[in-house]
């Protein structure tokens, strides 16, 4: 066994189940080495409003964009995409399986998730998101939700590419 394979042994200790998700030092490592594949999810309300997400975690500067995650091991397109929308909108989603747009994003500056495959899916919520968690206005808190008519001009950099689809009305 070489060195090589011993610190591979080593890091596979660490990793207790793949599928739910990797501790954080080990996935920063992976996302500095390979590309992440990024589910994210297209809503609309029958106005033709687009639902954003405030978010705010140290990866891009603080703003609003499309709810999405990372896929993990061995889960499927739809898994993910009803895990992100039950935990960023406390609410499901009925979706299309073709993504509406497949998306390349890499930012040489960064050094951890810094390239990422990006599939945005075209939802439709099953019901009403988490008045809990309802921007009300002034600044947003990370995690909050809001409709929004255009794309805002504080939408995280990487997700100004979706700037058509949230001008445009429903794609459906």
């Amino acid at each position: 066994m070489t060195d090589l394979d011993d610190a591979i042994q080593r890091l596979e200790s660490f990793i207790l189940n793949p599928g739910q998700g990797l501790p954080q030092e080990v996935f920063l490592f992976v996302s500095r080495i390979t590309p992440m594949i990024n589910a994210d999810l297209l809503i609309k309300d029958d106005l033709g409003r687009t639902l954003l997400t405030w978010r705010d975690d140290g990866y891009s500067s603080p703003g609003w964009h499309i709810p999405g995650g990372i896929i993990r091991y061995k889960e499927s397109f739809a898994g993910r995409v009803q895990k992100t929308a039950i935990k960023e909108l406390g609410v499901g989603v009925e979706f299309k399986p073709t993504p509406l747009a497949i998306n390349e994003f890499i930012t040489p500056e960064m050094k951890n998730r810094g390239h990422f495959i990006s599939l945005l899916f075209d939802c439709v919520l099953t019901g009403l998101p988490d008045e809990k968690l309802k921007c009300g206005g002034g600044l947003p808190t990370s995690g909050q939700w809001m409709w929004h008519e255009r794309c805002p001009d504080n939408i995280i950099a990487v997700h100004g590419i979706y700037k058509t689809f949230i001008d445009g009305k429903s794609p459906g």
